[in-house]
């Protein structure tokens, strides 16, 4: 089954809702094939449309799934009213709880010093029976040939199905497109913040705030720091948006 990805700002968003998202995964688990799902809220796309060479790693997921409200509600605009939020914790969630009736093996890969330990172990206790291969924190910053070597190893030697990828983006898109071909897993999940969201490192946003599209807002109070050159984009976001709907600005199907 392929659904329909529209573009914006020149990445190809899949408009999907999450049972949609949760059966493909399945069906590329139950074929063995080696896809990757990215996540993508507004600033990736910004992230995109400022770095080119990042659409090609964005497009040629097997999905790119609306994580933002503002996403979502930009796809329902442009005619996809069945549209709704694939967001990477909720993804991560839904995954792991149709993974215990179907046998699915997990490996977490990415956040810091313990925490896809703790990630883990959280996700066990929520959902008895999960089947978890592994789980690696990356060191900070590049790796050399000889440690991509050996993650790419013990990854491929715990037998996971699923590879939940938390290292932020696009730092993810771009592992997740490098390694693709190398990994054994059939699925490779970048979620980023879901990592700290449900190992409890990080509060998250109640549900009322993510549904109303504030969700940045939330956490920028939080974090302003970390986060304000991510969320001061967003008025641009808004204004190339348009001029992409007058069309003032083009952007060619890969």
């Amino acid at each position: 089954m392929k659904y329909e990805r529209f573009n914006l700002l020149g990445v190809q968003v899949s408009a999907i809702n999450m049972q949609q998202a949760l059966e493909k995964i399945r069906e590329w688990i139950e074929r063995g094939e080696r896809q990757y799902v990215c996540v993508v809220p507004a600033h990736s796309i910004m992230d995109a449309y400022r770095q080119p060479e990042l659409r090609p790693l964005f497009n040629a997921a097997g999905l790119c799934t609306p994580d933002g409200m503002g996403v979502v509600w930009l796809l329902k605009w442009y005619g996809y009213p069945h549209v709704s939020r694939v967001y990477g914790p909720d993804l991560m969630l839904a995954v792991c709880e149709q993974s215990v009736d179907e046998g699915w093996s997990h490996f977490f890969y990415g956040g810091a010093p313990g925490i896809a330990e703790r990630l883990a172990e959280c996700l066990q206790a929520r959902f008895p029976g999960l089947q978890v291969a592994g789980a690696y924190c990356p060191p900070f910053g590049e790796l050399s040939i000889e440690e991509e070597y050996q993650v790419v190893e013990l990854i491929n030697s715990s037998g996971a199905d699923v590879v939940w990828v938390g290292i932020s983006s696009p730092k993810q898109e771009r592992w997740m497109a490098k390694q693709r071909q190398s990994l054994h897993a059939p699925v490779l999940i970048g979620v980023g913040a879901a990592f700290d969201f449900l190992s409890g490192a990080k509060p998250q946003a109640p549900r009322w705030v993510q549904r109303s599209g504030f969700e940045w807002l939330y956490r920028f109070i939080r974090e302003p720091r970390r986060l304000w050159r991510r969320y001061i984009q967003y008025p641009l976001f808004i204004v190339l948006i348009v001029a992409q709907r007058l069309g003032i600005l083009r952007f060619p199907q890969p």
